[in-house]
């Protein structure tokens, strides 16, 4: 059965959902997720609350049942079997996020086991990590299962999606030393003043948002191999690859605020940084206290000495 439901087309799953009484509307993957959840793992309590009490082995044995990937964490694995049941991955996007209101995001943090505290704003940042994080691991089966058929399934080993080692430069880990705090500020810096703009840029600005941790590893991994360098070379070098990797900067305003940022970090870390006055208009774009305040905590002790001086 398995093998027919992952090979079958939208319309073969209508046929299979009309002759076991199952509702056959939605995309080709909800509809495939409706059948095995019903007619596969029917014995199985896959509501929210039954998902929150199966063991972190079990869901990783029910998420291969679905297709989709069954690695990482426990809460991980929690958060992406919910999604997978529950949402048409083409629907629910970082984008869509900003046409919720404040309760429908309230209750998403509340289901995908993130703190429901604060403004509507601060709610879309942390369901938009969320669905960043778990990007192409729910939604789709794998290529490989649509062709294939059930034969090809390991149920006890994970394999790793060489697509994701398809970048050419490597990205160092976050060091320890990189304080979560200038994490934090930086993806407050993101999305200042986010209210103002378009919806279409809101939800690009909570998807690099999202995303802090892994600007933080290029501005890195660029310092590291450019000499601690920060100029025109290196951000130019910096759009290629994060347009390479698909992040939305297509919008002037994303970019500028992207750039912003990275420059931020570049300078925390050190970075010789080598401004013209049209990167210092930049550097000013509605931020300026919330970099005042980054500058502070980082260079309390230079500006110690400079008053003593």
């Amino acid at each position: 059965m398995l093998d027919l439901l992952y090979k079958s087309s939208l319309v073969e799953l209508r046929k299979i959902a009309e002759s076991e009484g199952i509702q056959k509307s939605g995309s080709v993957e909800v509809l495939r997720a409706r059948i095995i959840k019903q007619r596969i793992l029917s014995e199985i309590d896959l509501s929210w609350e039954g998902i929150q009490g199966t063991a972190h082995v079990e869901l990783g044995e029910i998420l291969k049942i679905f297709g989709i990937k069954s690695s990482g964490s426990h809460k991980e694995r929690r958060r992406r079997l919910w999604l997978h049941l529950n949402f048409d991955s083409r629907r629910m996007t970082i984008e869509r996020l900003v046409e919720m209101d404040k309760e429908t995001l309230y209750e998403l943090c509340r289901k995908l086991e993130m703190p429901v505290s604060g403004t509507r704003t601060v709610l879309m940042g942390r369901v938009a990590g969320v669905l960043t994080n778990q990007s192409k691991g729910w939604g789709r089966i794998k290529r490989s299962l649509h062709r294939n058929g059930v034969q090809i399934i390991d149920l006890n080993v994970e394999k790793e999606h060489t697509e994701e080692l398809e970048e050419n430069i490597e990205f160092g880990e976050i060091k320890e030393d990189f304080s979560k705090a200038y994490l934090e500020d930086a993806r407050e810096m993101m999305i200042i003043d986010i209210d103002k703009e378009s919806s279409i840029i809101q939800g690009h600005l909570l998807a690099i948002q999202a995303r802090i941790p892994e600007l933080e590893r290029i501005v890195s991994t660029i310092l590291r191999e450019y000499g601690g360098e920060w100029t025109s070379l290196e951000k130019d070098l910096l759009i290629r690859l994060v347009e390479r990797r698909g992040w939305p900067i297509n919008e002037y305003k994303v970019k500028e605020r992207l750039l912003m940022v990275a420059t931020d970090i570049a300078e925390n870390k050190g970075g010789s940084i080598n401004i013209t006055r049209e990167d210092k208009k930049e550097l000013q774009y509605e931020v300026k206290p919330v970099i005042e305040r980054i500058k502070i905590k980082m260079k309390e002790s230079e500006k110690f000495i400079k008053s003593d001086k």
